[in-house]
């Protein structure tokens, strides 16, 4: 065999060990862990910021890879081709063809990206250094390939649309989070955790709050004595006071802060001045987001906030501990009243007070009711059935079936829920 040849097939094995390199770059650079980057990079690790910054140039990455990769393969066919047919004529095309086909798809594919999967972080950060090089040396050829695709893409009306890397961000992270799978309902109740987190951008306090008919208030009219002991009587720290009537709430006391001005003047409860006790009252629309008011509640340091609708009337209250209980699930301490809530039947069924949230109903037992329209599961029965149910009056909607146990006026107090795996359209008996 001539010596040419044998440079010929040595420079053939030196490109396929070429196409293994930009394979297993682009496994390792794209399969990388993110958070494990990022966390490299804050404790100083010089390779991990290399990593983020060829992820963070994206569309030159790609670029380099399949220019490198395309270049590699096509020489190596293209001399392969060249030596086979000096061996054995026309019929070495063929030859070529089968065995760089065989070649480039087990060393050059199939090999290396196997391996980068598998050690994909060690491998990203050994070659990011010489990655990066490579990529600003490219950088003229691939702003010219880039300019010239988009104007092609152009010709054919493809337009490019604004950035979505923050939604592409959160989906990548609710479908992590549906990854975590495990035993038991720790697993599910940690899912729902962090799906809350996502959420709280997305409810309004509306979908949280306490109803104005739940809001404990003191008519600040009374005399000193009779409104500390509601206040001691009452189950909650944070007390509205109102005046002439319950809709003009003027201020909002504090217990601890009441306990101190009675101890400052020595029990003496005709001296508190209930002006200094009380706060001025807080009030928000009921479209504030959860995200948003937990922001508001950490910069004004406050855990108590009045919400109004959109011509200024009282609706309800809500506290940081509301969106607290949102992430994680209710919190209860030993001054709560526990409310009679969710009870397991012996047949299967649910019975459920009208005023538990469809949210915490969809979160204990991992369902998918919708929570859009109605927050609780007396609004979300009133909305399917656009009526306000009599007491046993059946409905079928979202796979469940509701019969109404109590109501009181027009509300809803009681529902036996259902489970049925076969439902038609929303019927009502």
């Amino acid at each position: 065999m001539e010596i040419a040849t044998l440079v010929t097939i040595g420079g053939i094995a030196v490109l396929l060990i070429l196409s293994a390199f930009f394979s297993s770059s682009e496994t390792a650079l794209t399969a990388a862990s993110r958070p494990r980057m990022h966390l490299l990079e804050a404790k100083g690790d010089k390779r991990a910021k290399l990593v983020n910054r060829l992820r963070s140039e994206q569309d030159n990455m790609i670029g380099t890879i399949l220019l490198g990769n395309n270049l590699v393969n096509i020489l190596a066919s293209a001399l392969a081709t060249s030596v086979l047919i000096s061996l054995f004529g026309e019929t070495g095309v063929v030859f070529a063809t089968i065995a760089m086909t065989l070649l480039v798809l087990i060393f050059g594919e199939i090999l290396p990206k196997t391996y980068a999967f598998r050690h994909s972080d060690k491998l990203a950060l050994i070659i990011a250094p010489t990655f990066l090089l490579l990529v600003r040396l490219l950088g003229p050829v691939m702003s010219a390939l880039h300019y010239l695709v988009r104007s092609v893409q152009r010709i054919f009306g493809v337009r490019f649309a604004g950035s979505q890397e923050w939604s592409a961000t959160v989906e990548e992270l609710r479908g992590a989070i549906e990854l975590h799978r495990g035993p038991g309902a720790m697993a599910r109740h940690e899912r729902a955790m962090l799906h809350s987190i996502l959420d709280l951008a997305d409810v309004d306090v509306e979908m949280v709050m306490h109803h104005r008919r739940d809001i404990f208030t003191i008519d600040s009219a009374l005399p000193t004595s009779k409104i500390v002991e509601e206040a001691l009587e009452s189950p909650f720290t944070r007390i509205p006071l109102w005046r002439d009537t319950p809709d003009n709430i003027i201020g909002v006391m504090h217990a601890k802060a009441m306990l101190r001005e009675v101890h400052a003047h020595t029990g003496d409860l005709n001296a508190l001045d209930l002006d200094k006790i009380a706060t001025p009252p807080w009030f928000i629309p009921e479209s504030t987001t959860l995200l948003d008011q937990l922001h508001a509640f950490r910069q004004r340091r406050e855990h108590f906030a009045l919400v109004v609708d959109e011509y200024g009337a009282l609706m309800g209250f809500v506290t940081l501990e509301d969106i607290l209980e949102e992430i994680v699930g209710d919190i209860s301490d030993e001054h709560d009243v526990v409310p009679v809530g969710v009870r397991p039947q012996r047949d299967g069924s649910y019975l459920i007070s009208g005023g538990v949230t469809v949210r915490d109903l969809n979160r204990r037992f991992g369902w998918d009711l919708p929570d859009q329209e109605a927050a609780t599961i007396a609004g979300l029965v009133i909305h399917e059935s656009k009526v306000i149910p009599q007491v046993g009056q059946i409905f079928h909607f979202h796979g469940f079936r509701f019969q109404i146990g109590r109501r009181q006026r027009n509300r809803i107090t009681s529902v036996r829920m259902t489970k049925i795996s076969d439902v038609d359209t929303e019927t009502a008996d």
